[in-house]
């Protein structure tokens, strides 16, 4: 697809000798990040000797006990919040044509959750169901702000301060909501901040659906968003529906969002950092973008909140504010380095 390649330019480009390292060097980080967070924490655990003791079936085995219930879900959930997030990012840079879109800074990580919260508020009895309204406030978030800038005629980097208005204003209605309703949301604290803190298996039910799908769907999608990023008119020139298109990754995008935010809370950044760290190493083509973005924002996420686990043992720090020290920076780093003139 030469046509990609020159529409690109220099910063989307990769040499061939670093994107055959970089994605068994990538998996080795993922698997190494995977073992620490199982292994790490306030209580170190012999990974052999918990999984003899889980295999065995002594359930009452201290290091059994931690290994399945505590550290086992923590993982997991790690993994699909951090690959999650990661690919929505990617998918909503394409789609809305921005390379500063997340879905903290433009807003579906708020639309999500002010649905979360909200279906919390008035049926505290449909929890099981929070997904689905996360996934619905990421999308309504999403179609919101793409509505505001097509009906305007706004220009591309308009989209951002958009998103920010909106994730402003949902925001305003969580904390709204919280201040009215504090018995249906005594733990909200730790949903907006964002954290794995007593995840359970039956919390990631039936979130791992939507973001299994969610994967699959960016993954199958990527010639089409390949030539969405050549700009609307060369695109629909190849023959591609453009309209139909964005609204498609909008939609996965949202449905991934929205998934991982029903149970890791408001964890930000993760949308910005690892879609910018990964195209340095793979170039624009989302073949290889969308999985290494997935096992990136997964390792980044593990990382992080295993550190958060044991930098102040036996105190625990969310995982969402490491990530907010991270992405703070890095965020402010794309705005002072964007070339002068140039509409993101």
């Amino acid at each position: 697809m030469n046509i990609l390649q020159r529409s690109s330019g220099r910063k989307c480009s990769a040499n061939k000798p670093m994107q055959r390292w970089f994605f068994p060097a990538l998996l080795l980080i993922f698997l190494g990040a995977c073992l620490f967070s199982l292994l790490a924490g306030s209580t170190r655990l012999n990974l052999p000797d918990a999984v003899r003791a889980a295999l065995q079936g002594n359930t009452g085995d201290p290091a059994c006990r931690i290994l399945l219930h505590v550290r086992l879900p923590r993982t997991l959930a790690s993994v699909l919040s951090g690959s999650a997030l990661a690919v929505s990012g990617v998918l909503l840079q394409a789609a809305l044509g921005n390379p500063l879109a997340a879905p903290n800074l433009i807003g579906v990580n708020a639309g999500a959750g002010f649905a979360a919260v909200l279906l919390l508020t008035a049926f505290p009895s449909l929890s099981g169901a929070v997904p689905f309204a996360a996934f619905a406030g990421a999308l309504g978030a999403s179609l919101l702000i793409f509505a505001l800038a097509a009906g305007t005629g706004a220009r591309r980097s308009t989209i951002l301060l958009a998103g920010v208005a909106v994730s402003s204003i949902l925001t305003a209605g969580i904390n709204a909501l919280k201040t009215l309703f504090p018995d249906q949301l005594f733990n909200a604290n730790t949903f907006l901040i964002g954290g794995f803190s007593g995840v359970s298996l039956r919390n990631l039910s039936p979130a791992w659906i939507l973001i299994a799908a969610g994967l699959l769907s960016a993954a199958l999608s990527a010639r089409e968003t390949d030539l969405l990023t050549l700009g609307d008119e060369t695109a629909a020139g190849l023959g591609l529906n453009v309209p139909l298109t964005r609204f498609f990754l909008l939609m996965a995008a949202s449905c991934l969002a929205g998934a991982a935010v029903s149970f890791s809370g408001l964890i930000g950044f993760v949308g910005l950092l690892v879609p910018h760290i990964a195209r340095r190493f793979t170039g624009c083509r989302h073949r290889l973008l969308i999985p290494a973005s997935a096992l990136l924002g997964a390792a980044l996420v593990l990382v992080c909140d295993t550190l958060s686990r044991v930098l102040f043992a036996p105190y625990e720090l969310p995982v969402g504010i490491l990530l907010s020290l991270l992405g703070g920076p890095f965020f402010l780093f794309l705005l002072l380095h964007k070339k002068s003139g140039r509409e993101t």
